[in-house]
């Protein structure tokens, strides 16, 4: 939300040259990739990287999503590219494909939005993804966060740095007003494209932009949300440090898929850092999406009690003395067909790598009790590996209709292929969450990164 405090100035060269200094981790002569969606802040962080990069002796590549949400969406993609090769930059248009949801089009909008920025720069091997989320932008995540009942973690707002995968996304323009960017694309003389969503009272980020000189009145503008963001974010990067400490303690990660937590320092750490690590486990095992506070407060008061429970598609339970994290198998339901050779990201857990001597695509399912029992009868009993019942039923398995081909988390060659050498099919386990990911990142003009 502008505060008007700054007088729409142009943001200038050093000020983003600054910006982006204190974000750090960039190459000697930098490839950076940025999402342009034609508005007028997009534009604006297009223009400033464009000096910036060529000052270092880098370049940029432009991305722009066709979200395909309204008839027009193509056309309106198709005149960023004519807007952004005018400026001689690199441009490629990205299309949403698939079903488009018929509610919360915004939030999987956004996510689709960063899913096929994250793979275009990962196609072309480029490391930084800018996005042009700014000031006004972060004090309006913000105040939607609190008035959904959002705690520490919720009102540190958007992150300026943040690893997906193999990309980095950075937000330089988070300490620049709308009001600022603005001023910069008319001082470049670039047109922007407004978006029509932006003021559709159905979405609550237009209602609130509705009210904001109100808001301002009373003293939330975007510089004094902001700071709130910020201070949060110190917090929460605090948090995340003594959680990250905690489980490098108690944390033990197994290949077969599942963590055991020691669970006396777990049950003895605050109950603060003991929730966040819990909720670690449950992300790099079971679902990514974050679990209700409510439901990880009774989980662990129920660890506590020496009993256990299910959430977040995991089973939880003590075992042998330890707080063991398995995933649930009644929650995994994908069964992809693969093709001799092929590979898949099973359950988002496992990468597996399917033998090219089948002769036919295999089915990559869950073993389950059956495929258990019929696997283990194959094997000598001094054979077989000491797992929960929850890890093995959950495991990656190979068939071919009801026949089970094999279990190449636990197994190793099944059988000849044609040409008389043995099948080997390989999973690991490859989480799309990490145990060991870095805390939260806060950038201040004064005191750098936090």
């Amino acid at each position: 939300m502008a505060d008007g405090s700054d007088g729409g100035r142009p943001v200038s060269r050093t000020e983003f040259g600054r910006a982006m200094a204190v974000l750090g981790g960039f190459e000697s002569a930098p490839v950076v990739a940025v999402g342009v969606s034609g508005g007028g802040d997009s534009m604006a962080l297009l223009l400033l990287l464009r000096h910036w990069v060529a000052e270092r002796g880098g370049s940029l590549l432009a991305l722009t999503v066709d979200h395909g949400l309204r008839p027009e969406s193509a056309e309106e993609a198709a005149a960023v590219g004519r807007v952004v090769g005018q400026l001689g930059i690199p441009h490629r248009i990205l299309r949403w494909e698939g079903k488009k949801p018929s509610a919360g089009v915004q939030a999987a909008a956004r996510a689709a939005r960063h899913r096929v920025l994250a793979e275009a720069c990962a196609e072309a091997g480029i490391l930084h993804l800018a996005l042009a989320h700014h000031r006004d932008d972060q004090a309006e995540t913000v105040l939607l966060r609190l008035a959904r009942g959002s705690g520490i973690d919720g009102l540190a707002g958007m992150a300026p740095v943040r690893a997906d995968g193999a990309v980095r996304i950075i937000r330089p323009l988070l300490g620049f007003s709308h009001d600022r960017l603005l001023a910069t694309c008319r001082a470049g003389n670039a047109d922007w494209i407004e978006d029509p969503s932006n003021r559709n009272p159905r979405f609550a980020r237009a209602r609130l932009r509705a009210v904001r000189d109100l808001l301002g009145e009373e003293g939330l503008d975007g510089a004094r949300l902001g700071e709130v963001a910020r201070r949060a974010g110190r917090a929460r990067a605090a948090l995340e440090q003594a959680t990250a400490g905690l489980l490098a303690d108690v944390a033990a990660l197994h290949p077969e898929g599942w963590i055991t937590l020691a669970s006396e320092p777990l049950l003895a750490a605050r109950a603060e850092i003991a929730l966040r690590a819990l909720a670690c486990a449950l992300a790099v095992v079971g679902e990514p999406s974050p679990v209700r506070d409510e439901a990880l407060e009774r989980l662990l008061g129920r660890l506590a009690g020496g009993q256990g429970g299910t959430l977040g598609g995991c089973v939880v339970r003590i075992r042998r003395g330890a707080v063991m994290v398995a995933r649930e198998p009644a929650a995994v339901t994908g069964r992809p067909s693969v093709p001799p050779g092929g590979r898949v990201l099973w359950d988002g857990r496992f990468d597996l790598q399917v033998s090219s001597q089948w002769r036919h695509p295999v089915t990559v399912a869950a073993l389950g009790a059956a495929g258990w029992r019929e696997w283990a009868g194959r094997q000598a009993r001094e054979r077989l590996p000491d797992l929960p019942v929850p890890v093995r039923e959950s495991l990656p398995s190979l068939w071919s209709g009801t026949d089970l081909l094999g279990v190449p988390m636990i197994g190793g060659l099944y059988g000849l292929g044609a040409d008389g050498q043995g099948r080997m099919d390989r999973a690991k386990f490859r989480p799309l969450s990490s145990l060991g990911r870095p805390a939260f990142t806060v950038v201040s003009d004064r005191d750098g990164i936090i």
